[in-house]
């Protein structure tokens, strides 16, 4: 045998053999709590804020994804019940209550809600859908959960290593592309940090601090380097508490000066993958025995059943791949949004459009304005004129109505300008194309978006 295909077997034996190895599961049963509470919050609290009632009640149009024009809010105030029911679900993963049931319950539930309007979109609100699959796949209701009360057989005090990387890994992946999408010229001159600060220097206590100079240059680099370093860092023993306390800091002024719902806390929350799980153990658990103290030998695991394998390899593949499709487009993806959802580029830009359609009826020669005030909420509009998917969906239901009323062959051109980071105000739609004629291809550029200035122009 091949020196190096021997070398490869052993490499190979011995990570499945790490990967499979018995680990006390106290930062499992952590997080699963954690999780729970905090998917508990975000659907409570996506009542109490207003933002099922903005999102869902208030819009004649919720404008779903494209292909997923079937999945509407429940009519009236139906989506408040709707989220009730999610937030239930919630209570009962942190409780570890029929877990695979709720967790699996929630998860169709929350990608429904997400797929169903996009003009809310939130990095965090796609990151809870693939931490939602990976909590379908483990066993995190096998300690310190009713289901144990329920049934005692299932009660361990382990759990296989892999059930730590598979976070790990999703983290360490949304992290490098956020660092990686940071690195581009507005970025790097601190536009959009200066632009979102300079209305927010009348907050309590950081508002003095946010009206500085330099602190812009701070979250602009320091945010590059945490997301590019804070996951090997907390890897690391010699650095993990340094890292865990610059975790703590940088999601807290992140909390505090965003507001961005759970996702900070949701990171702090998975950091306890990171740490030593008996140390985990002995903080959290200290009446729970230690996997050294338990009778040899113990529990033998091994990987995932093949299907299961199979599926969190590609899981796992479309998520390094996918943030990569908008190489295949053309233009700033800032601008244009192609390959701009679900590719973890946080917070980038600021961006505004003003947007109003000319319709022509070519039976009649008939011309007229129509403004998208007259069928979208003003949260609506705002999102719309900036997100050329959007303006298309906008068309499409343009066509719909003035076709059940009999106007045929229906021309739509589009006014629009907007400014990406504070640039001036330019064109962004060729108003010479008549969007009713546009189909869309999702791996297509759409032509009829006008390519950004640049700033010498």
């Amino acid at each position: 045998m091949p020196i190096t295909t021997s070398i490869h077997e052993n490499i190979s034996s011995r990570l499945l053999r790490y990967l499979s190895s018995p680990v006390d599961n106290s930062p499992l049963i952590v997080f699963r709590i954690i999780f729970g509470l905090l998917i508990f919050l975000e659907s409570i609290g996506a009542i109490f804020t207003g933002w099922v009632k903005e999102t869902f009640i208030d819009p004649v149009y919720p404008l779903p994804f494209i292909g997923f024009e079937w999945l509407q809010p429940l009519p009236g105030y139906g989506m408040y019940g709707y989220y009730v029911v999610m937030s239930g679900f919630g209570l009962m993963v942190m409780l570890g209550l029929f877990y695979r049931f709720s967790i699996t319950a929630f998860t169709l539930m929350w990608t429904a809600t997400y797929l169903m309007q996009k003009f809310n979109y939130n990095n965090h609100y796609y990151l809870l859908i693939l931490l939602c699959v990976l909590m379908m796949l483990v066993p995190a209701h096998h300690y310190a959960s009713l289901d144990v009360k329920r049934k005692p057989a299932i009660r361990s005090l382990t759990c296989p290593r892999w059930c730590f990387w598979l976070f790990i890994l999703q983290l360490w992946i949304v992290f490098t592309y956020a660092a990686i999408a940071k690195i581009q010229p507005d970025w790097l001159s601190a536009k959009p940090i200066a632009l979102w600060f300079q209305y927010k220097t009348d907050y309590p206590i950081l508002g003095p601090l946010l009206a500085t100079n330099w602190i812009k240059w701070v979250v602009a680099y320091g945010g590059i380097f945490f997301d590019l370093l804070i996951v090997p860092l907390l890897l690391w023993k010699k650095t993990r508490m340094l890292a865990f306390v610059a975790s703590l800091v940088f999601h807290g002024f992140n909390s505090a000066v965003f507001q961005i719902g759970i996702f900070p806390y949701l990171m702090i929350g998975a950091d306890v993958f990171f740490f030593e799980p008996e140390k985990v153990r002995r903080f959290f658990f200290k009446k729970k025995t230690p996997i050294s103290a338990l009778p040899s030998p113990l529990p033998s695991y091994s990987l995932p059943n093949p299907a299961i394998t199979v599926f969190l390899v590609l899981f796992f593949v479309l998520q390094v791949v996918l943030p990569l499709r908008h190489l295949l487009f053309p233009g700033d993806v800032n601008w244009t949004e192609e390959g701009h959802r679900m590719s973890w580029r946080m917070m980038l830009r600021s961006k505004g459009g003003n947007l109003s359609f000319n319709l022509r009826n070519p039976q009649t020669n008939e011309q007229w304005k129509v403004y998208l005030s007259d069928y979208l909420t003003d949260v609506q509009a705002a999102d719309v004129a900036t997100h050329p998917d959007m303006i298309w969906q906008v068309v499409q239901l343009l066509k719909k109505k003035y076709g059940a009323e009999g106007i045929q062959n229906l021309e739509i051109y589009a006014i629009s300008e907007a400014s990406l980071n504070g640039r001036p105000y330019q064109p962004f739609i060729d108003p010479t194309v008549d969007l009713a004629k546009v189909d869309w291809e999702a791996f297509k550029h759409a032509h009829w978006i006008l390519p950004m200035k640049s700033d010498e122009q």
